[in-house]
């Protein structure tokens, strides 16, 4: 990648010659040895340490708690009051695992890169938006409205940190919103949601010698997932040429005491990716019914279906102008960004659902070949063309012209 040469906007050369890259790189690396591994509710060190970083580059800062030392944090460059620009990022990392070949909490350069857990999902994209925004904030660029980063604790589990600030967050203030996360610098237009379910099915215990005398449960919940699975065959037929399609996976199967006994209890969790079109609570209901035409209820069995968790997509117009725009600002940060689509899911869909503001998704670091893996790296100069192009985008949507 190379390094920007020209820029038509004296405004934005200042901006690209005050980007610290020095700094940009040691917030990566403090934000990745804070930890935050998820379950686990161990966000608040990473929290700690982008609001010292924010606050020291002159954000006015808020920390909201969400739950006892999980807390959201906002982070506000000041602006007119024109619509401003939404960065959103979350705080929290997957457990670290087996296989790493050093200390996932231990940050390293090695060969142009960092290494350690959430580097690429997404400590680097966080330090990218700081750094961004402190670049904004030391040229004295005039801004029509605000430009703000929301970070969001328990991203990677039930979303509690989104799900409390998306109902409160303030209505007209943003015109854009971009969410960091890793896309290997591509500008992601639209996000396939997700959805857990539980599936809890009760029969009655017998010995297995008269498996007539009891209800198996876990025969009941196989016939149960019978329905998903030819749910999820149907759906495979009319993939969307961005997204792909909805799908069904069974993470996980629990039931019976012992071979020698009628299983009287059969749990399952399903995953449910959603189309940006769908809803949890239809797709429960529809299941629901399904169930009902079985006559396993009618039989005697207790069978309940219950949404544990539900992640909206969203996509947006490609020819939307802050699509146009991020595409064009990593060009012009040495970079090259492909339009596309995303089958993960991200808190983009409650942003775009729940607050009406438009989003892409767009950071530094790959998410199939890095987040979420063992040794997991970001490219340092994927740090800075995000950072840059990051900047770029923020006084082309709402600097002053």
């Amino acid at each position: 990648m190379s390094a920007v040469l020209s820029l038509p906007a004296e405004a934005e050369r200042r901006v690209v010659d005050n980007l610290d890259v020095e700094a940009l790189q040691q917030l990566a690396a403090d934000l990745v040895a804070a930890g935050g591994e998820n379950p686990g509710s161990t966000e608040a060190a990473t929290v700690a340490v982008l609001r010292a970083a924010c606050e020291q580059h002159g954000f006015t800062v808020e920390v909201t708690d969400v739950a006892p030392g999980r807390a959201n944090l906002t982070a506000t460059l000041a602006g007119g009051s024109g619509p401003g620009l939404l960065f959103l990022g979350h705080s929290d990392v997957v457990p670290a695992g087996d296989g790493w070949r050093t200390d996932p909490f231990e940050p390293v350069v090695r060969d142009g890169r960092l290494f350690g857990r959430g580097s690429a999902d997404m400590k680097g994209g966080l330090a990218s938006v700081v750094l961004a925004m402190s670049a904004i904030n030391r040229s004295d660029v005039a801004l029509r409205g605000p430009v703000q980063l929301v970070c969001t604790v328990d991203e990677e589990d039930l979303g509690f940190g989104i799900r409390a600030y998306a109902p409160t967050a303030p209505r007209g203030v943003f015109a854009a919103c971009v969410v960091a996360e890793p896309t290997d610098l591509n500008t992601v237009v639209g996000c396939r949601g997700d959805s857990y379910l539980t599936l809890a099915v009760s029969g009655a215990a017998a010995h297995s010698g008269r498996p007539d005398d009891g209800r198996n449960a876990i025969a009941a919940a196989a016939r149960v997932l019978e329905l998903v699975r030819a749910d999820h065959d149907a759906l495979r037929l009319a993939p969307d040429p961005l997204l792909g399609t909805g799908t069904w996976s069974i993470g996980t199967i629990t039931g019976g005491t012992g071979t020698s006994i009628v299983a009287a209890e059969c749990t399952v969790t399903l995953d449910r990716r959603l189309m940006p079109d769908e809803d949890a609570d239809l797709i429960a209901d529809r299941l629901r019914a399904q169930i009902g035409a079985t006559g396993l209820e009618d039989d005697g069995f207790v069978i309940d279906l219950a949404i544990e968790m539900e992640m909206p997509g969203f996509r947006t117009d490609a020819e939307h102008p802050l699509v146009v725009e991020a595409v064009g600002a990593i060009a012009d940060a040495g970079g090259r960004s492909e339009i596309t689509g995303w089958t993960a899911a991200c808190d983009g869909g409650f942003i775009a659902r729940d607050v009406g503001v438009p989003c892409i998704v767009l950071g530094p670091g790959g998410l199939n070949d890095q987040a979420h893996q063992a040794n997991e790296s970001v490219g340092l100069d994927e740090l800075r063309v995000a950072a840059l192009a990051y900047a770029l985008l923020a006084l082309r949507m709402v600097g002053e012209r």
